[in-house]
């Protein structure tokens, strides 16, 4: 707003909000900060969990990054920033989510140091660029290649990222051992590479019973019933047949009268309509389908035809229940029963209805090479169950992560703790301020260990003094051992993370760390007043 021969120049709305400059920024760095801090409590194997009511009064207890940041409604602009860095940290790699997030709010941290001596945002950006390229290159130094199938070495990572989930923790084994399994089940090899398609791990849950009774089924389990009670309730040596069509008599797709004079009109009409069905079901058993998993619905008719020939049948499953089980059977997925052959029929050893605790469900096991295999989560609670099955998440994205690039390094602050000596090294090479904003980077990097020992009630200054002094001395491996309280080899201890994932974590809170960075000029609309907000109920009804 400004004044021309006393006329004031109106630019913005009456209402908005403006702030500019050192202020924009101190208060995003406050509020990206004030999230980290949130979250910091809840890395590690010793970290608590945090509890969740939305505004229904439903409950979520986790320690999950991504799942705290998610639920948490946040509002502040700079503090949703932070919550994509996590969600990008989930969806690329599945697990790190509370270290990025961690890192970006502890470069924001040593930022505001900088920006108090006047050194630019600018120079600390560049300087925060260099040191995050750095670091990227150190772990790919440091980190060990290992065989994609080695089950020892993917185990031991899936164990190491499940120790953090308080909740699950007596049968963490039990779960990385399933996790191993499904995910080199479901692997595939394409010129010389791995591919991981996680999507082709389905976990299924279900209340009642104990961790314990979760169970890897080499198959499909799906969330349905048998539909006709007549109908066989278990079918070994099954030939499955996957239609994307209704067994149904389609409706005309134009307005159509039938004009009926006579009860004889209308029975014959009725016949015919029967005799299609039939039609249908006898194609269906004419091709050695014993087995019918349909996307659409089956009429009640063609049920009892379907029950007749000793069919069992499945209506209405979902369009990525019908892809997996076509990669776990191997049939293909037919769009009208008229062009249903023998060669389109899948097959398994078994195809049961078990009851699973209150409800019923159609297990398809035995399959001869699944590329599509089923957890199904049994617990106690239906909070346990859910972070049994965030739990699981992140095993499987560990072990999808290391056979997809399978480069290891040790957990327990260990990599952080290196990469944070060697960039102190590294900076004196370079001139001017960018020197000051590298060493920042290198400070908030070892945030990591320091976070693990003081959520394990260690004292941080004895602690990192000794990892330090370790990683001087050439020990790269020298980290925080949680459970005995003290600086140990991690790589012997046999905890290990991908590498991707330390990598995937520098960068993705570095980049949320410079983009906040970034802002000097916060320009809010104000929030519509309670005509507008009438009004656009309206339109919207």
């Amino acid at each position: 707003m400004t004044a021309a021969a006393g006329q004031p120049v109106l630019l913005l709305k009456e209402g908005t909000s403006r702030t500019v400059g050192r202020e924009a920024l101190r208060a995003n760095i406050l509020a990206a900060r004030i999230l980290a801090e949130t979250i910091r409590s809840s890395l590690g194997p010793r970290g608590m969990d945090k509890m969740l009511v939305d505004s229904f009064g439903d409950i979520v207890i986790t320690n999950d990054g991504a799942t705290i940041l998610k639920e948490m409604d946040v509002q502040h602009p700079a503090a949703k920033m932070m919550v994509e860095v996590a969600k990008a940290q989930d969806d690329e790699v599945g697990d790190g989510t509370t270290t990025s997030v961690i890192i970006a709010g502890e470069l924001l941290k040593q930022a505001e140091d900088l920006l108090l001596q006047d050194v630019h945002p600018s120079i600390i950006i560049e300087g925060y660029k260099k040191a995050m390229d750095k670091a990227l290159k150190i772990i790919d130094e440091i980190a060990t290649p290992i065989d994609p199938t080695d089950k020892e070495m993917l185990k031991k990572a899936g164990i190491t990222s499940l120790l953090s989930k308080a909740m699950i923790v007596g049968a963490i084994e039990r779960l990385t051992e399933m996790a191993v399994d499904a995910i080199l089940q479901v692997a595939e090899k394409k010129e010389g590479k791995w591919f991981v398609d996680i999507d082709n791990v389905k976990i299924e849950k279900k209340e009642g019973g104990s961790l314990d009774d979760t169970k890897l089924v080499y198959g499909i389990v799906l969330d349905k019933e048998v539909v006709h009670p007549g109908m066989p309730k278990r079918v070994e040596k099954a030939k499955i047949a996957l239609l994307n069509c209704p067994i149904e008599i389609e409706k005309t797709e134009i307005s159509a009268k039938i004009h009926i004079t006579s009860p004889e009109q209308m029975r014959a009409f009725l016949e015919q309509e029967t005799e299609m069905l039939k039609k249908m079901v006898d194609k269906i058993a004419e091709v050695g389908a014993n087995v019918v998993i349909c996307q659409k619905g089956i009429d009640d008719v063609a049920q009892h035809f379907l029950a007749k020939k000793k069919i069992l049948a499945v209506r209405r499953v979902k369009e990525s229940d019908m892809a997996k089980l076509a990669k776990a059977t191997g049939a293909r997925i037919v769009t009208s029963v008229d062009d249903l052959t023998s060669e389109d029929l899948g097959e398994a050893e078994l195809v049961e209805e078990r009851k699973v605790g209150e409800d019923k469900m159609i297990f398809i096991e035995g399959c001869k090479n699944p590329k599509a295999v089923t957890i199904l989560v049994r617990g106690g609670t239906k909070h346990l169950v859910d972070e049994a099955e965030r739990s699981l998440h992140d095993a499987l994205c560990v072990i999808r992560n290391l056979v997809r690039e399978p480069k290891i390094v040790a957990g327990g602050g260990a990599p952080e703790a290196e990469v944070a000596h060697k960039i102190r090294d590294w900076a004196r090479t370079l001139k001017g301020k960018e020197q000051l904003a590298a060493l920042k980077f290198a400070d908030a990097i070892e945030a990591i260990p320091l976070t693990l020992a003081e959520n394990a009630g260690l004292d941080p200054v004895d602690i990192m003094v000794e990892l330090r002094s370790k990683h001087e001395k050439g020990e790269k491996w020298a980290g925080i051992d949680v459970i005995k309280g003290k600086v140990s080899d991690m790589w012997e201890r046999g905890v290990l993370e991908p590498a991707s994932v330390k990598k995937q974590a520098i960068k993705s809170g570095t980049e949320a760390a410079i983009m906040i960075l970034r802002i000097d000029d916060v320009i809010a609309a104000a929030p519509p007043s309670k005509e507008e907000k009438e009004k656009g109920e309206k339109e919207t009804y």
